[in-house]
């Protein structure tokens, strides 16, 4: 029990401290649960204790939620549902203690309680949480195909009203305490440092519920509402996660039989559901991603890092303004400088609504809003104190090495230049600079502020410190960073253009439009290829498709597809025309009939096999193969970050690599030959497959 708990009893109040030894902060684990069983022990048998207080010892967390890595290496699901069913009999037990004891139980809660952390406090009496924006509540298991398995599905909708915790339940948001108060998940909000004395105070005067407990919402009874609020909800997951994500739907189900048939039938569901979700592919492959991420930055070596506290940015567009933000809200101090007045009061704008949007949800203090705004700097100024500089401008080669020149005049001789490109060659920005091997790609995603990934794009003569210095400072932006090599169209780029390439090729040989989009969203895509161009701009997928990359597909004995460039030439920009693919101009955004003027007349007759998606698809796939067989990449691990968080490529199948693996190296291979006699030489599998499939291994060591 030490290892977990420390315990002092001031009268009648027993002080529960959470202090994991063993780690940063307190995680739910098989050995935390035999130690809270002897907790548990010890308040019912203690008499002298009427109070009990539980309270984080670790800086900003109170219970982070469960110990992933030791969840994800079960043998069996068998062991998932006897987890969740020994979680769901322990809190029964710290609930029913003042039922059966008349002991009192107060979550007094600084920091993160998510997951199984929230699960804890909901089966306490009274919660009282911490004014601060280190203080998260919410149960994020379906972010990895999961559900709460500690009572979550059934405490949550009687604590909060129905709407709201399904909400919570299907979404995985976080909470801030201002929302978590008004909506009656917690019964008191309290600055940080009054969070021992509020608690004290509770414990001995006593704090109302706002909460319902077990006591159901009127309207929960009737069970033609709860009906309708469930098959609301039913449909709305149904849509938005499309069929290939069990969890939403395993999370109704539980809430349904628990309001319909009591808390005992409900947690009993509850733990079935916890074991059939833990053994499906799905929730495999997003916990083997999360758990990537996390690894990530102990994969890129940061010994020879400069520290980085003040950056700048040329180009106060979507993209310079969108680096500022992530800079600005870490606590850096940014100078942001374009040739055009209105760009720069523009971000100064962005800027400031976002940060206000986060005090307003609690996320920041006001405080702490003012402060980071006051870090923000407008035009050239003092360019010299900066530690890096980043050039945010437009996708000209010529522009950029301009610009280079420029700075490299205005910074100091450890000032790191990057370039936020997508696929324009870093040494080429590079060429025409004093000191090349300071310039180094910094390729962000829009919009910047929401994407999580940045490719750090390194060339041969950059030495350590410039690439670990650039990757130090994506990681303190918050983005998850992997390193990629100086080669035509980097990573991400090439295999999208791949990707882009095989439906334009597609829509020549006749499928619709529409169709093809679906096809891929069918396959697991947020939004399809036509539909991304038109989005992005057929401009900008032109001039990247037809540029650099086209160079790679040239040597392996194909062509890209030339016609974004007669799109272009001819207006067809995509949205932000009128028309492209599809056509804005109308309200329900028809397929655009004058394409069937630059591919085959045939566009749209429904020909196509049931192939299509998967077709696509696999372009993309074995680009990523090339991509690594190349050294593009470092790591299979990167390529699916990559793929997923840069891309969109299906989190459920865990991206490129992933995926070859659980199809089967040989059986991916063929699939991709067969593809090759039917489309031609662009289907060539890559040949890293070969010796893979000679030795039998796979990517990843267990598949």
């Amino acid at each position: 029990m030490k290892d977990f708990f420390e315990l002092d009893q001031k009268g009648d109040i027993l002080w529960v401290g959470l202090d994991q030894k063993d780690g940063p902060v307190n995680t739910l684990s098989n050995r935390m649960l035999t130690a809270f069983e002897e907790l548990l022990a010890h308040i019912e048998g203690e008499s002298s204790i009427r109070s009990v207080i539980l309270i984080s010892r670790k800086k900003d967390t109170f219970i982070a939620g469960a110990d992933i890595k030791a969840f994800s290496e079960m043998a069996s699901s068998d062991e998932a549902v006897h987890l969740s069913r020994e979680g769901n009999r322990l809190l029964a037990r710290l609930e029913n203690l003042q039922r059966d004891f008349e002991k009192t139980v107060i979550a007094a809660i600084h920091g993160a309680a998510l997951g199984g952390g929230l699960e804890v406090a909901l089966a306490c009496h009274r919660r009282i949480v911490t004014r601060s924006p280190k203080t998260v509540l919410g149960l994020p298991e379906i972010k990895l195909g999961l559900l709460p398995g500690g009572g979550g599905t059934q405490r949550l909708p009687r604590c909060v009203a129905l709407p709201t915790a399904l909400d919570m339940l299907l979404t995985g948001r976080n909470i801030h305490p201002k929302r978590a108060y008004k909506m009656g998940l917690v019964d008191a909000v309290v600055e940080p440092e009054a969070l021992e004395a509020a608690a004290a105070h509770a414990a001995s005067h006593g704090l109302k519920s706002r909460t319902g407990s077990r006591m159901l919402p009127w309207y929960l009874n009737n069970a033609l509402a709860r009906k309708v609020i469930l098959s609301k909800a039913r449909q709305k997951a149904l849509e938005k996660a499309g069929p290939h994500y069990p969890a939403p739907q395993k999370i109704l189900e539980c809430v349904d039989v628990g309001l319909s048939h009591g808390f005992e039938k409900g947690v009993q569901t509850e733990a079935r559901c916890f074991g059939e979700l833990h053994g499906s592919a799905v929730s495999k492959n997003l916990v083997h991603l999360f758990m990537n991420m996390q690894a990530s930055k102990g994969r890129n070596v940061l010994d020879h890092a400069q520290t980085v506290r003040s950056i700048g940015v040329v180009g106060a567009g979507l993209m310079g303004s969108g680096i500022a933000e992530v800079s600005l809200a870490k606590g850096l101090q940014v100078r942001i400088d374009d040739s055009n007045q209105k760009a720069l009061t523009r971000a100064h704008k962005k800027v400031h609504a976002s940060f206000q949007r986060k005090v307003k949800k609690g996320a920041m203090t006001a405080f702490q809003g003012d402060q980071r705004l006051s870090g923000l700097h407008l035009g050239k100024g003092d360019w010299n104190g900066c530690d890096l500089v980043v050039e945010a401008v437009f996708e000209d080669l010529e522009l950029k090495q301009t610009l280079v020149r420029d700075l490299e005049s205005r910074v100091s001789d450890r000032t790191i230049i990057a370039s936020n490109t997508s696929a324009l060659p870093i040494h080429k920005i590079a060429a025409n600079a004093t000191h090349p091997a300071r310039i180094v790609g910094m390729h962000y995603f829009s919009p910047v502020p929401k994407m999580p990934l940045l490719e750090v794009v390194a060339q041969p003569s950059n030495p350590d410190w410039v690439v670990q210095t650039a990757v130090k400072l994506g990681q303190k932006q918050g983005k998850t960073v992997i390193v990629v090599q100086d080669r035509p169209g980097f990573y991400t780029t090439r295999i999208l253009c791949a990707y882009l390439n095989e439906a334009l090729m597609a829509l020549e040989e006749g499928a619709g439009i529409r169709e093809i989009d679906s096809a891929l969203i069918a396959f697991g895509f947020p939004v399809g290829p036509l539909a991304l161009l038109d989005e992005v701009g057929i401009d900008v997928g032109a001039h990247v498709s037809t540029g650099v990359v086209a160079d790679v597909f040239r040597q392996r004995g194909f062509e890209s597809n030339p016609v974004l460039k007669k799109l272009v030439a001819d207006g067809l920009l995509g949205r932000k025309s009128g028309a492209g693919f599809y056509d804005y101009r109308a309200s329900d955004k028809p397929e655009n009939p004058d394409m069937k003027r630059y591919f085959n007349e045939q566009v749209g007759s429904p020909q196509q096999s049931d192939e299509l998606g998967q077709r696509i698809a696999y372009a993309m796939v074995n680009e990523a193969l090339f991509c690594l067989q190349e050294g593009v990449i470092r790591s299979p691990d990167d390529g699916d970050l990559g793929a997923i968080l840069g891309l969109g490529f299906p989190p459920f199948r865990g991206g490129p690599f992933r995926f070859v693996d659980q199809m089967g190296i040989s059986a991916f291979r063929k699939e991709m030959e067969g593809l090759a006699k039917r489309h031609g030489e662009r289907f060539q599998p890559a040949t890293i497959l070969e010796e893979l499939d000679k030795n039998g291994k796979p990517f990843f060591g267990g598949g």
